[in-house]
């Protein structure tokens, strides 16, 4: 039987968790809160990024 092994830290001590996400491009802000209305109400978990 082995002892699991704890999960090694980053350099600067900063522990990774993987997260994925997708990117929607949107032709203006009326798209953007249409897109993010209809994906939040699917159940999604959303943000809204502007760049």
């Amino acid at each position: 039987m082995s002892i699991p092994q704890p999960k090694m830290l980053g350099k600067n001590g900063f522990k990774y968790k993987p997260k994925f996400g997708v990117i929607v491009i949107c032709k203006d802000e009326q798209h953007q809160a249409k897109i993010f209305s209809a994906l939040k109400a699917s159940g999604h978990k959303c943000r809204v990024v502007t760049v």
